[in-house]
């Protein structure tokens, strides 16, 4: 039953995916990374990352040709203190993040360690690779590594476009932006699979060849987002990482 549930869920995931990746194809993100990250967001939330694709991201990208021209007009005709207000406005939002802010910021950890459990585990179970004699410690190790890499590669293209920083200084603040989340999204997700492997699993244990694996790793990612949530909104209120 678990192995059937597993595969229908698993099913809808790529469903959910595909379907949020075919319409970006006319419906382009306007911060470009966010192309990548919610399809991803699709792989272990299904359905309901279709549901906050349809509610956040779409309508951002259908407004964004519009609110661009207008922006620009409004700029010209008001001036230097139009800017002025704007950047206080975004100021502000910065200290204040919305819960759909914060969500969307959570978001980028769940695509880095959503992308690197995808190729890091089916590679481990392949290879055989072990830490300290465990498939489970390797696993942690070379996820944590990949995802922390793959967090800060999509913060940066996050930071990078708004042409404010040097592509150092963006590189420097995605570390800082993301390195406690992805910690923070770690550790529930690393929880979620630790009770995996040793209550619900304990022998024989799961591996990347099994769909019970990915509905596991699904339900584990989701307590990793749970997590991470708060520490996003930590990090957004404290000016660390920008609310999106």
């Amino acid at each position: 039953m678990l192995t059937l549930i597993a595969w229908l869920s698993i099913a809808l995931a790529l469903i959910s995916a595909a379907w949020i990746a075919l319409d970006e194809v006319e419906q382009k993100q306007p911060m470009a990374v966010m192309n990548v990250v919610w399809p991803v967001s699709g792989l272990y939330f299904g359905v309901f990352a279709v549901w906050a694709y349809w509610k956040l991201g779409r309508p951002r990208a259908m407004k964004v040709g519009l609110n661009a021209h207008q922006h620009m007009g409004q700029m010209h005709a008001m001036g230097h203190d139009a800017a002025s207000s704007e950047k206080h406005s975004m100021r502000e939002q910065t200290t204040r993040p919305t819960l759909a802010q914060v969500a969307v910021g959570t978001s980028h950890c769940g695509a880095g360690c959503m992308l690197a459990d995808l190729a890091c585990s089916f590679w481990i179970a392949a290879s055989g690779i072990t830490l300290l004699g465990s498939r489970l410690w390797a696993e942690f190790a070379i996820d944590l590594l990949a995802a922390w890499t793959l967090g800060v590669v999509f913060q940066y293209w996050a930071i990078k476009p708004m042409g404010q920083l040097s592509a150092k200084q963006a590189l420097v603040a995605a570390i800082k932006a993301d390195t406690l989340s992805i910690l923070a999204f770690q550790v529930g997700m690393y929880a979620f699979m630790a009770v995996t492997w040793f209550v619900f699993f304990p022998a024989p244990h799961l591996d990347a060849f099994e769909a019970r694996y990915w509905f596991m790793m699904q339900l584990a990612m989701i307590a990793g987002f749970a997590t991470s949530f708060p520490m996003n909104a930590l990090l957004i209120r404290m000016g660390v990482k920008e609310a999106m």
